[in-house]
């Protein structure tokens, strides 16, 4: 897939403002300039999942992937999924679904990173520290540019990005971004996108 596709990847939070709510943050975060928005509503039920997914679809014109449900991805028509580290195999998924069907895979080690061979982006984090009560879980930039190295596939930086550390993942070798709370979460999707672009367009 194309890499410029990876850029700024926008994780939905939750559905506090009904499925029409999450839609219009969507649109506001590919104005910012989000490249790719990913349904991850982990609560919610297939039938509320395809529901937002086919909103998502037709409010914004950038690839929309459905985290860890392949059903969901296939009935609602999305881009493509992205799969946890313990779900299903890649290659599954590809003789399931086609060449075509996007899929990313999360990855946290080596092995992950191993077992991510056939996917068309594998996101690496934690990053940096998510919880700053809780130092110590991130990669760290080192980690993040040797299993970078390591990959075969474009690799984007998830967990505790911010526009201040946005940078650093990508001077380790990250071709873009994914975050949840620092665009979906924020009171203005569109501000934060944009200044995230901003920060990893220096």
């Amino acid at each position: 897939m194309q890499r410029d596709l990876l850029r700024l990847v926008a994780i939905t939070d939750n559905l506090r403002d009904g499925i029409n709510g999450l839609a219009r943050r969507a649109v506001a975060s590919k104005r910012g300039g989000a490249t790719m928005i990913q349904l991850r509503l982990p609560d919610e039920g297939a039938r509320t999942l395809t529901a937002a997914a086919r909103e998502l679809i037709a409010a914004v014109d950038v690839p929309v992937v459905v985290h860890g449900r392949i059903d969901v991805a296939l009935a609602a028509g999305a881009a493509g999924v992205h799969l946890g580290v313990d779900d299903i195999a890649v290659a599954e998924v590809r003789r399931l679904c086609g060449a075509d069907f996007v899929i990313g895979r999360s990855a946290g080690t080596e092995e992950d990173v191993r077992r991510a061979d056939g996917a068309d982006y594998v996101a690496l984090g934690p990053a940096f520290d998510v919880d700053p009560r809780r130092p110590g879980r991130a990669l760290g930039m080192s980690a993040l540019e040797r299993l970078t190295r390591a990959a075969v596939m474009p690799v984007i930086a998830v967990g505790g990005i911010s526009p201040a550390t946005a940078p650093d993942a990508m001077r380790a070798g990250a071709c873009g971004i994914a975050l949840i709370s620092g665009i979906f979460g924020s009171p203005d999707p569109e501000t934060a996108a944009r200044e995230l672009r901003s920060a990893i367009e220096r």
